[in-house]
């Protein structure tokens, strides 16, 4: 397919996106089922342009004064994709492609953008959302909410058990895999152009051999501050498809006794080929039925990796942002509560209570922090400075909503996911 199509394609997915208020990835999906013309790189670009104009959605439609997706995807070509006006304006007409652009879509995109846009446009934000990153940022809520509109990159954990980042690294370096940020286990590859498709890590020997799983750097770093140790008694209780999991395990050299359990089956069940192909011995899988497994006061430490907004993958899911509801963040509100009050019964006294989500919005980290802990007088912070100079040995960065006792991380000061990791300990 040449540039046309693909526009005219990425045209397409978006209103089906938009009129049946469906995930990307399944538009994306059946689209290609729909046209099976088209090879892995026509798919690879459409699917890049689809998900750039969702990135910055509330920004092309600033430019253009038009959300719609002929307005999103002409503006993504210029501004994401840095196409020249006329190079866009000669698509027009193009068999397969867009219709000829009109005299006011050359205008709009031939513009500058206003300075004093609000700072939701500015931010690619719902709305709604705003009040909640100027909460959590203040002046910065922008720019923080812009981060999460970048392209991620892939980020790999080296798993200890079988390999080191060294030899990681050597086995990636036709990918350009660099050393990571903050975690010490963390391999990057940048993420690709519009014209070159995203390096296939999950194909090569190295992880057949279970040298590595899919992880991004604030992950690992939130696997990292639980400090656990060889030898103790450990449950991940929303383990999902096991990626902390199999972080503990190495973390414990497979000494002591790993629990990896979840309420729902669908999402736990590919954990058990991730824990063959990683050498773990010491997990123990409880399924979505068997909670009765778990004793209460019998962990050293409890990980929760909580249902939450995903706000802090938005880079990843950016559809996810513009689907995101007030009732769907009052639920995951609810159910982090739950979650909350479950493992600390899990937990020994003296052992360690982590609470991780993988959002940016205060009422799911701080604010829930906060309220669970004048519910429990018994359970107290542990400074996330001082486990991490204990459990990673290196100096700490700065959380980037300003707290000293618990860590958040993003993309605008950190260079990863967003992600928030409170450590507590049960007296």
């Amino acid at each position: 397919m040449r540039l046309p199509g693909r526009a005219q394609a990425a045209i397409d997915i978006l209103t089906d996106i938009f009129e049946r208020h469906r995930p990307a990835s399944e538009a994306l999906k059946d689209w290609g089922k729909a046209h099976r013309i088209a090879g892995s790189t026509d798919r690879h670009a459409i699917g890049t342009l689809v998900f750039d104009c969702l990135r910055h959605r509330n920004m092309l439609s600033a430019r253009m004064g038009d959300g719609r997706p002929r307005a999103l995807v002409l503006a993504a070509l210029r501004d994401q994709w840095g196409m020249a006006v006329e190079d866009i304006a000669a698509l027009g007409g193009e068999a397969h492609g867009p219709t000829a652009l009109s005299d006011a879509e050359i205008t709009a995109l031939t513009r500058s953008l206003r300075a004093d846009l609000p700072d939701h446009v500015k931010g690619d934000l719902p709305e709604w959302v705003m009040p909640l990153f100027t909460q959590a940022f203040g002046e910065r809520a922008a720019e923080e909410g812009a981060a999460l509109a970048g392209r991620a990159p892939i980020d790999l954990r080296t798993n200890t058990l079988k390999a080191s980042r060294e030899e990681v690294l050597a086995a990636l370096e036709k990918f350009g895999a660099v050393a990571g940020p903050l975690s010490p286990l963390c391999v990057r590859i940048a993420p690709p152009g519009h014209d070159t498709r995203n390096a296939n890590v999950e194909a090569e020997p190295a992880h057949g051999r279970g040298w590595y799983e899919v992880q991004d750097a604030a992950s690992q770093v939130a696997a990292l501050l639980s400090g656990v140790k060889p030898g103790e008694q450990v449950a991940d209780i929303c383990a999902g498809a096991g990626g902390k999991t199999m972080a503990l395990a190495a973390m414990m050299q497979n000494e002591g006794r790993l629990v990896a359990h979840d309420t729902d089956r669908h999402r736990l069940r590919p954990i058990f080929e991730r824990i063959t192909r990683s050498g773990a011995t010491n997990i123990e899988v409880v399924a979505a039925d068997e909670g009765a497994k778990l004793e209460p006061q019998s962990f050293d430490c409890v990980l929760i990796d909580a249902p939450c907004s995903g706000s802090g993958a938005w880079r990843r899911k950016p559809d996810a942002k513009w689907r995101l509801t007030r009732k769907q963040l009052d639920q995951r509100l609810k159910d982090q509560r739950q979650v909350l009050e479950k493992g600390l019964k899990l937990v020994k006294r003296g052992g360690r209570l982590v609470y991780i989500t993988c959002s940016v919005l205060p009422e799911e980290n701080g604010a829930q922090v906060k309220a669970f802990l004048a519910a429990h007088p018994d359970v107290q912070l542990i400074p996330y400075a001082e486990q991490w100079r204990q459990a990673i040995g290196t100096e700490p960065p700065q959380s980037a909503d300003g707290s000293l006792n618990t860590l958040l991380m993003t993309p605008a000061r950190h260079d990863t996911d967003g992600f928030f990791v409170s450590v507590m300990r049960r007296g």
